[in-house]
């Protein structure tokens, strides 16, 4: 058994050893609050302070257009008709993004992404002015500015440069204040809804039936495969942040449809637990083909005339093991250690096994979902 082989049965035998072992997740884990979510914020701004990195005037004329709407707020007199004589290179248009979390309170603090817009060629030591962050409503949410840190590096001439990471592209840690709330209340007309991250009939019966047996019968309903509703008992009325906090400690069976996923770019396979295969034939043969190209150079003899001769040549060597025929007997009570144990007898590798389960599923073999990446 090859060494690769070794790796990837042991990979597959921990993860058979998780799935039957960890039945139960915590609601909170596999469920939100319905309305409890992050919103998204952008902006446009500019980031000042760069070493001549900074966007061309003439080619990105919307930041020649910013440069010139700052100096009029901040006071300065520009004359409209002179707009084309600003020429900086430290001054880069940028847009900036932010998640606005729930129940953020005017005053807090989130972090912002910055990304360049134009041609800037490094955002390194740049400082962001003060960019107002907008929400899907056009309305204000929090305001941004601050040091940007980077993380990377250009410099280079005409004939060189050296580059480490991304550097038209950076984060402000805390770099946003919180001016405006999103209005939410909890426990409206009496009912807290939740949404299951992954929809799901059973998994949605497993919750409503744990919650029920916790705070009492009919307290949690399944709507449909991926929300569940629960009304708020009276004792707890006054006490909304306590009963969900014990809600979200709930451990729930959570269940999934039977898939295997398989990337073929990196040769990776994940199974669930639930994959089921009936009896079937599969025949698997090695092919090794190796293509070599090189050259054979003839030079004249020394002081001779004549010209060098360069002849390609190209060496073609094709192997194929013998085809096995092997019978993957297999019974209810299957397991991911049989599967793989089956495959391995015809000594299939990762990426065989793509072929395989492609060909297997194809045949209507493979009870489960074939995901390819």
């Amino acid at each position: 058994m090859t060494r690769p082989w070794i790796l990837f049965l042991v990979i597959l035998g921990f993860m058979f050893f998780c799935f039957t072992t960890a039945h139960a997740a915590r609601i909170k884990d596999i469920a939100s609050l319905q309305g409890v979510r992050n919103n998204q914020l952008i902006g446009y701004g500019l980031v000042t302070g760069l070493n001549g990195t900074g966007d061309d005037m003439k080619k990105s004329r919307f930041t020649l257009q910013g440069v010139y709407n700052m100096m009029v707020r901040n006071g300065i007199t520009v004359n409209p008709d002179d707009i084309e004589d600003i020429k900086v290179k430290n001054v880069a248009a940028v847009m900036v993004i932010s998640q606005l979390p729930p129940f953020a309170k005017p005053g807090s603090t989130i972090d912002v992404q910055v990304s360049s817009l134009g041609d800037a060629k490094s955002l390194a030591g740049g400082t962001l002015l003060m960019t107002p962050l907008h929400g899907a409503d056009n309305n204000v949410y929090a305001v941004a500015q601050g040091p940007l840190t980077i993380g990377a590096f250009s410099f280079g001439g005409k004939a060189a440069r050296a580059q480490k990471n991304h550097p038209t592209a950076g984060n402000i840690s805390g770099g946003a204040i919180v001016e405006n709330s999103v209005p939410f209340e909890l426990g409206e007309n009496g009912t807290l809804l939740y949404q299951l991250n992954n929809a799901d009939f059973t998994t949605a019966t497993n919750m409503a039936d744990k919650i029920n047996s916790r705070f009492g019968v009919m307290t949690a309903q399944p709507m449909d495969s991926g929300s569940v509703q629960v009304n708020i008992p009276s004792q707890m009325q006054n006490s909304l942040v306590e009963f969900i906090s014990a809600i979200e400690s709930l451990d729930v069976k959570a269940d999934s449809t039977a898939r295997v996923v398989v990337n073929e770019r990196t040769g990776t396979i994940v199974m669930g637990k639930d994959v089921k295969l009936s009896t079937v034939a599969v025949s698997h043969g090695n092919l090794s083909l190796v293509i070599k190209e090189d050259s054979d150079v003839y030079q004249p003899n020394p002081l001779a005339e004549g010209d060098t001769v360069i002849t390609p040549n190209t060496n073609i060597t094709v192997a194929e093991d013998d085809g096995q025929l092997v019978v993957l007997d297999v019974q209810e009570s299957v397991t991911i250690g049989e599967i793989a144990s089956a495959l391995n007898a015809i000594g299939a590798t990762p990426r065989d096994l793509i072929a395989i389960f492609q060909a297997i599923k194809a045949a209507g073999s493979m009870h489960g979902e074939l995901i390819i990446l």
